[in-house]
């Protein structure tokens, strides 16, 4: 084991079990280990002047309360500073303060950072299958999977874990994200599955002490600050979409003012098509820099763009067409459900191959 890779735990009033903990993680060989004070109140600052008490320890205080995200952003920030360029540092594995991540278990995060032959970021996760594991835990992490695994394309069992060891190389991504509390976390696997950043998930021991009842997290304030980050593409696409719409009507009116000295006939399919190449490109440019962050020049993706535009074109036609022979309904009805059906199919084709990583 690599006793040179940090450990980093951020710590919000944390009981004495946080002495206990790091005394393990010492016994264990970890010759690093930055504990942030994130604005504990003063009745438990002697469980930080007890651990700045080993050599081990590195201590950071924050004035007030800043939340998880901030103070993983700053021990990075200070771990990266003092030993990056410290060849022995493989990476920095984060843990909670509350004991329920092992020392045993980030032990083996450790060494499997030392044997890892790419960058790449490790999580510890957690099985939700057992009976002692509070349901809002259980449903809200599967919950949370699936969304994520359904707008990123990446299944991840335990989106929520705060065991994690980072190669060095890649801690400079995570430098800059937003997210001040616990949707920082969330923020740093989508980040990792646009860059296609490997990503591994190891196995650990489910923990819950007293029902997991030292944890910060707001059910309702956290559970929206998550989701609101992991529907943020999502949402983005969806404005992007409307605002094209808006767009291509705007320029159709425009081109049909302007084009009213020729035949109506022409000046309508002119007007049609001139407008509809405007908004297109409009929708390609938001879509590559807004939604999926590409900065590539983009020419393959505008070709690629373009083919799936016919394609669902073609398939709205003949689905329509299929739908109405089928069931006779109300064509406007069938419309907005085949085209709501086909909205949803063509993010994830552009997602996944329009504008897959660079």
């Amino acid at each position: 084991m690599n006793g040179n890779n940090v450990v980093l735990i951020p710590a919000l009033n944390p009981s004495e079990t946080l002495i206990d903990y790091v005394q393990e993680l010492i016994s264990a060989g970890f010759e690093r280990i930055v504990v942030v004070d994130d604005g504990s109140a003063a009745e438990n600052q002697y469980i930080f002047s007890e651990l700045n008490d080993n050599d081990e320890v590195f201590l950071l205080h924050h004035a007030k309360n800043y939340g998880k995200g901030r103070a993983l952003k700053n021990g990075f920030n200070f771990i990266l500073n003092r030993w990056k360029d410290d060849p022995s540092m493989r990476g920095i594995i984060t843990a909670d303060s509350d004991g329920q991540h092992l020392a045993e278990d980030v032990l083996r995060l450790s060494d499997a950072l030392d044997r890892a032959e790419i960058e790449t970021l490790f999580l510890g996760s957690r099985s939700f299958d057992y009976d002692f594991v509070p349901f809002k835990s259980k449903f809200g992490n599967k919950l949370t999977s699936g969304v994520f695994r359904l707008l990123y394309g990446k299944k991840i069992r335990d989106t929520q874990t705060g065991l994690r060891a980072i190669s060095k190389e890649i801690v400079w991504n995570y430098l800059d994200l937003s997210g001040e509390r616990f949707e920082y976390e969330i923020n740093m696997l989508i980040d990792a599955a646009r860059r296609h950043t490997c990503v591994k998930e190891l196995p650990i021991k489910t923990v819950y002490i007293n029902q997991n009842s030292e944890t910060h997290f707001d059910p309702i304030r956290d559970s929206w600050r998550i989701y609101k980050v992991i529907f943020s593409n999502f949402f983005r696409y969806v404005i992007s979409s409307l605002s094209s719409s808006i767009l291509d009507l705007a320029a159709f009116q425009l081109f049909v003012l302007v084009l009213s000295f020729l035949q109506t006939n022409i000046a309508l399919v002119v007007s049609t098509v001139a407008a509809r190449i405007i908004s297109s490109l409009f929708n390609f440019y938001v879509n590559k820099t807004v939604v999926f962050q590409k900065k590539s020049n983009g020419k393959i993706q505008l070709i690629k763009y373009y083919i799936l535009c016919v394609l669902q074109m073609s398939v709205s036609a003949l689905a329509l067409v299929g739908v109405h022979t089928l069931f006779a309904g109300n064509k406007l009805v069938e419309k907005i459900i085949v085209d709501g059906l086909l909205f949803l199919i063509s993010y994830q084709i552009q997602r996944i191959w329009v504008f897959k990583g660079e």
